[in-house]
């Protein structure tokens, strides 16, 4: 029942605050794009939480730990914090004002990527069940090198990217899209960090490195 409690507190808030950030700025309730993309965000968000409580609890407990102990992590966590807080006002801004419109052909085109991406997500958190939002080695952690995690070592950073830079062109926001590409920087800054933590306290790591050789996008890095 904490648990329960918990999740919910947190999601409560989660909806509360991207609620105000979308709309505050654009000034009206009658943001269209912002209620999409509020729709694509927490309707899966609410199903793999009531998922995740069911089967595997103790993954939902990892999910609601944020606090970073990694001084570097958290400096990124702050980098994408600013990034989301711009982004969104921008993007209400620009709705408010007029600056600019986007075709329907590429909002409708980032949200399919985005419920596409969400699904990559949801994959993920079947695979390993160790995944934590915090970089930490846990107890009796294992290698996995199966199913996505043998194309990419990091799966769950791929579907956040796809994620992340689908948001704005949901919400109509070029401007807002530009300051969104500020995240794959952060990205390989957190990747970095996280696997120097991985390859000191987790056995097999480096010959996993050598068995997977991309990190995030196959080919590319």
């Amino acid at each position: 029942m904490k648990l329960v409690l918990r999740a919910l507190l947190k999601y409560g808030i989660g909806l509360l605050l991207v609620m105000l950030l979308v709309f505050v700025p654009a000034g009206s309730l009658e943001f269209v794009n912002g209620w999409i993309f509020i729709g694509l965000l927490f309707i899966p968000m609410l199903v793999m939480g009531i998922v995740m409580l069911a089967k595997n609890p103790s993954l939902l407990e990892k999910r609601l730990n944020g606090k970073e102990t990694e001084s570097e992590q958290k400096a990124v966590v702050g980098i994408s914090g600013i990034m989301f807080l711009a982004g969104f006002v921008v993007a209400g801004l620009n709705y408010r004002f007029g600056w600019q419109q986007l075709p329907l052909w590429m909002v409708i085109t980032a949200s399919g990527v985005f419920f596409i991406a969400y699904l990559l997500y949801a994959e993920v958190m079947k695979e390993n069940t160790y995944l934590s939002r915090t970089i930490e080695v846990q107890q009796e952690q294992k290698i996995i090198d199966t199913g996505l995690y043998g194309i990419v070592r990091h799966p769950m950073y791929f579907s956040t990217l796809l994620m992340f830079l689908s948001i704005p062109l949901i919400l109509g926001s070029l401007y807002s899209f530009l300051i969104f590409l500020i995240y794959p920087f952060v990205l390989v800054v957190r990747i970095r960090n996280e696997e120097s933590v991985l390859e000191k306290g987790l056995e097999g790591y480096t010959a996993y490195k050598q068995k997977v050789k991309y990190r995030l996008i196959p080919f590319v890095w």
